[in-house]
């Protein structure tokens, strides 16, 4: 199966970890963006075959009363903090997205993951300005994977990522993804964090997969990386 399988940022030596898995999410660039020059060095420090994904950048997504803006090292004037978040047409979004795909090149990743909050609702104005981020973007060659944590309803998240070619990103003991052709899972532990998956659990996962196309398997539990290498075994 084409899968890339890894955990939510590194639970360990990266060095290590890359002999172990071959794939990770990074979560700095959500919080506040290395430098272009750090991201370089990580990839060049990881094999040719490493992937790297990453979170979009907080000021695309959340708006700024959010805690996660506690690790923001950038000051926010009051109309940035105002203008921020939710996918709005100003310019401290778009500061974020330029950031977002400067970061996804130097570490020469594929996919981008745009991680929304719960408070990100189902109304008209947060479709619209979905739609008009997406529709503008130059994306290259990247893929965009969404993740609504709203109270969303399955058919208005189907329409809006077949519309805007998103991967629709769950976690799939949670919820079921309206793109199972472009499959990227997070996996948060059934009840909680602290807990370990069975190896029951493991195989229905791969049932979800499809057989040829590119797919991604994130662990983010309390034993993430024992998780992955026991999910990887069960692939491969």
């Amino acid at each position: 199966m084409n899968v890339q399988i890894g955990t939510c940022g590194f639970r360990m030596n990266k060095y290590e970890y890359a002999e172990i898995l071959k794939c990770v999410e990074i979560q700095h660039t959500f919080y506040q963006p290395p430098q272009i020059k750090t991201l370089e060095k990580w990839r060049s420090e990881m094999p040719d075959d490493f992937e790297f994904t990453l979170k979009a950048w907080q000021l695309i997504t959340h708006e700024s009363t959010s805690p996660t803006y506690k690790r923001l090292k950038k000051k926010l004037t009051e109309k940035e903090a105002d203008d921020a978040g939710f996918f709005k047409p100003t310019d401290i979004v778009q500061e974020g997205l330029e950031m977002t795909l400067a970061c996804a090149s130097a570490l020469r990743a594929r996919t981008i993951l745009f991680q929304c909050p719960a408070k990100f609702r189902q109304t008209k104005e947060n479709i619209s300005n979905l739609r008009k981020f997406f529709k503008k973007i130059k994306r290259r060659d990247f893929n965009f994977a969404w993740e609504p944590r709203g109270p969303w309803d399955a058919k208005v998240v189907s329409k809006i990522c077949h519309e805007l070619d998103l991967w629709h990103v769950v976690d799939p003991f949670v919820a079921r993804t309206v793109t199972p052709e472009n499959c990227y899972f997070r996996l948060h532990g059934i009840g909680g964090w602290r807990y370990r998956y069975e190896d029951g659990e493991l195989d229905e996962l791969v049932s979800l997969l499809p057989e040829d196309n590119l797919s991604y398997v994130f662990f983010n539990n309390n034993v993430m990386t024992e998780d992955a290498m026991r999910f990887k075994r069960i692939v491969t």
